[in-house]
């Protein structure tokens, strides 16, 4: 079976286009803060009761989840048990706990929450495993984005029980989980990347606005760091991810494209080894140790959320998500930041990558019935209204997110207006794309670690090349 994507994930600029307009009109690939307990690096996660620590100034999910919009239907399933690969830690987390509680008391239907590796690149492979295996040990998963081709043929069509759901959704995320004409997940929420910045401390040592370019992001944040330190040693300028996985190809494609390095490969053709892709590595090096820790080659998202929400950073990476956990009432920076598009090299533009997560049903499912009553309930309007008030996370339902307390909540949409989607390069790998992202990450690690871009991009494209043959 082919499992080449049959639609270009360049498609997905459509959808940070209505998200654009209707942001503006009216007025986010997962969360992962350390836990006791930890599933160690590629090891299946062990079924937990569901629960979630909170971490320092956490957002606790106080607001009752909508009820199960078609729970007569679904309670013909009563007495099923499900297990949900779920978010791992943070926000996400405290959504899908309190969601499957509400799910489970309406329909009768019980639910296991594990909690997917936090790290994508290690949930990619637990997931392999399983479905080698035909392991009937999960029946709802999240997927990101550039998942459903590789996965298609081990996961359910759920067109039949929601294809007329799915036409609620941005057309292009559809589309992106359409294999084959087969609906093989549906669009859970949409991402792209954020600078956030403290608005207080810009105030403090005199400067306007956040940074629109990577010289006035190194300049401000050197700054506010050398002066910060003063009374806080551990202060950092900027922090992001910068750990060797799926976090920071993302982070680098950010990176190459604000620098007009392009998109790593493009029309098939592989183009990452090139000057405006070389610059911008070399200034990503030049960050670790100055303005970022020599640590942050160590950060994924929640490293990066849990330094700059506990006050010691002025700028970050990260995903929407991290909006609403930074405005949470016991956080040290409610009302102190703001988050808008990511610096770029003057006559480029912002650049934010292509984000978001599906949910899908394993096709090994003992329960494919019940299993896809969830997931119609976790991927509805209500649910997706209230994880977008709640937790910050961008509905791919275009009337949802028309939705005035929506577009409150996510004040963010419309300082994004002049991002420039990058995809990941998905739609040229097909199957493969996990080997070549970690080709790209693994390269631009070892530029982090000090070896110069132009070599290592060389033995980059020379892995990639093998992986599209």
């Amino acid at each position: 079976m082919d499992l080449t994507p049959q639609h270009d994930l360049r498609a997905l600029r459509t959808t940070a286009l209505v998200l654009f307009v209707v942001g503006l009109s009216a007025c986010r690939g997962g969360e992962k803060s350390p836990p006791a307990g930890e599933s160690r690096p590629g090891a299946a996660p062990t079924a937990t009761a569901a629960a979630v620590a909170e971490a320092p100034g956490e957002k606790v999910i106080k607001v009752q989840p909508p009820a199960v919009p078609n729970a007569a239907e679904a309670k013909k399933y009563a007495g099923s048990k499900l297990k949900y690969y779920s978010e791992p830690l943070g926000v996400g987390a405290e959504l899908d706990k309190v969601m499957v509680k509400q799910f489970q008391q309406d329909t009768g239907i019980e639910v296991t929450i594990i909690p997917r590796p936090k790290d994508a690149t290690e949930t990619y492979s637990v997931y392999q495993r399983l479905f080698q295996a035909q392991s009937g040990d999960v029946d709802v998963m999240m997927l990101d984005v550039i998942w459903p081709g590789a996965f298609a043929q081990n996961l359910v069509d759920l067109k039949e029980k929601l294809g007329e759901a799915a036409k609620q959704h941005i057309e292009s995320i559809v589309q992106n989980n359409t294999i084959d004409g087969k609906l093989v997940a549906m669009p859970w929420f949409t991402d792209f990347g954020l600078l956030y910045s403290r608005t207080d401390l810009l105030e403090k040592y005199g400067f306007q606005k956040p940074p629109e370019t990577w010289d006035e992001l190194e300049q401000m944040a050197k700054k506010i760091q050398d002066g910060e330190r003063a009374s806080n040693p551990n202060f950092l300028g900027f922090v992001w991810q910068g750990k060797a996985y799926e976090g920071l190809t993302c982070n680098a494609l950010e990176w190459v494209a604000s620098h007009g390095g392009g998109a790593i490969i493009e029309g098939g053709k592989i183009t990452v080894n090139n000057p405006g892709a070389q610059k911008a590595l070399a200034r990503a090096k030049g960050w670790v140790g100055s303005i970022s820790s020599a640590g942050v080659t160590s950060y994924e998202e929640e490293d990066a959320r849990n330094t700059f929400q506990g006050g010691n950073a002025a700028f970050m990476r990260n995903w929407p998500y991290a909006y609403a956990a930074g405005n949470a009432e016991k956080s040290p920076i409610k009302g102190k930041f703001t988050a808008g598009p990511l610096p770029h090299e003057p006559g480029q533009k912002s650049s934010g990558t292509v984000g978001g997560w599906q949910l899908a049903v394993s096709k090994f499912s003992p329960q494919k019935d019940a299993a896809i009553e969830l997931v119609r309930y976790l991927t509805s309007p209500e649910a997706q209204k209230f994880r977008a008030t709640a937790g910050s996370f961008i509905p791919t339902i275009p009337s949802v997110q028309q939705d005035a307390d929506v577009v409150k909540s996510l004040p963010f949409l419309a300082n994004a207006k002049d991002i420039a989607l990058v995809p990941r390069p998905s739609n040229s790998t097909g199957a493969r794309y996990n080997e070549a992202s970690i080709a790209f990450f693994q390269g631009v690690s070892q530029v982090l670690q000090g070896k110069e871009p132009k070599e290592v991009l060389g033995q980059v494209e020379q892995r990639l090349t093998r992986a599209l043959r």
